[in-house]
């Protein structure tokens, strides 16, 4: 049903939302859902430098004690 719209009914569909909801009210709803995105990639990145982090102090030294005593 979605692969029959086109150009044209998208453009139909913009004007009606447009219409409807008014200029103002849309452009507050695009800046929201930008910092709803904004703040997903921050505690995405955050939770991956979590996991590096808990990875580097779970890393095991398996360097033989004789060579540790060397350095």
């Amino acid at each position: 049903m979605l692969n029959n719209i086109g150009l044209p009914g998208l453009l139909l569909i913009a004007v009606v939302v447009l219409v409807l909801f008014g200029r103002g009210k849309i452009s507050n709803l695009m800046g929201e859902v930008g910092k709803g995105i904004t703040a997903f990639k921050k505690g995405v990145n955050d939770g991956q430098k979590e996991l590096e982090d808990n990875a580097s102090e779970a890393a095991k030294d398996i360097t033989p004690e004789t060579e540790k005593d060397k350095a």
